[in-house]
């Protein structure tokens, strides 16, 4: 499942975080790259262990728990800290998939990469290409949302960054393990979820959202690993 999560972060937020990763220094990409990945990639980011990365990686991970969209979607059971990277130059991240396992290493933290996550902090307008390519049974899917906006897809999908050929995009970028390790049922629950959600507002009083509820929090209790 390819989701849209819209303004995670706020104009305000956006324009903070810019303004701190700005003045913080930018290494190689390839420092937190597998073998694999490191041939395809060509881009910069912030050091994990940096007060710029720490700080505004828990920031996002504030928004996102009070964020009902991406709790449905993702339900998250681990976190991976964020990480921030840009591109610029003709830089880009051709295509690859995520490593299974992630290890966070100023923590220690290790978690199993079921969905990726990139968390837009430059405006569509600040620059040409960056493109995030993301390929499914239903073909590549191109993704460049607003600044503040989340787009979530199955760590198992090839995807890329296409060359930023004027500006640059600015991203936060991390993986999320989920109580449902499988993407299609992950998916079902999401849209029952919906279901009910859509229910609740336009028919509260039908007798049917009782057993619709119950099937999802039944699927949830069969697949969920807590």
């Amino acid at each position: 499942m390819l989701l849209q999560v819209p303004t995670v972060l706020n104009a305000e937020q956006v324009k903070a975080f810019r303004a701190r990763m700005e003045a913080a220094t930018w290494i190689d990409g390839n420092a937190t790259s597998g073998y694999q990945s490191a041939q395809a990639k060509n881009n910069e980011q912030l050091a994990e262990d940096s007060a710029e990365a720490k700080e505004l990686g828990d920031a996002i991970i504030d928004a996102l728990s009070r964020n009902q969209l991406f709790f449905s979607a993702a339900l998250p059971k681990r976190i991976f800290p964020p990480l921030f990277n840009r591109y610029r130059g003709g830089q880009q991240f051709g295509n690859h998939v995520d490593g299974a396992v992630r290890t966070h290493g100023p923590s220690g933290l290790r978690i199993r990469t079921d969905i990726s996550a990139t968390l837009f902090l430059a405006a569509p307008e600040e620059y040409d290409g960056g493109e995030l390519l993301v390929e499914d049974t239903y073909g590549v899917h191109k993704v460049k949302l607003p600044a503040g906006d989340l787009v979530l897809y199955p760590a198992t999908s090839l995807h890329q960054v296409t060359p930023v050929t004027r500006g640059a995009r600015v991203a936060s970028f991390f993986w999320i393990q989920s109580m449902v390790r499988d993407d299609a049922q992950r998916a079902l629950l999401f849209d029952i979820d919906m279901a009910i959600v859509r229910l609740n507002r336009d028919t509260a009083s039908h007798p049917a959202l009782v057993s619709l509820t119950g099937c999802y929090h039944n699927l949830l209790r069969m697949w969920a690993e807590p």
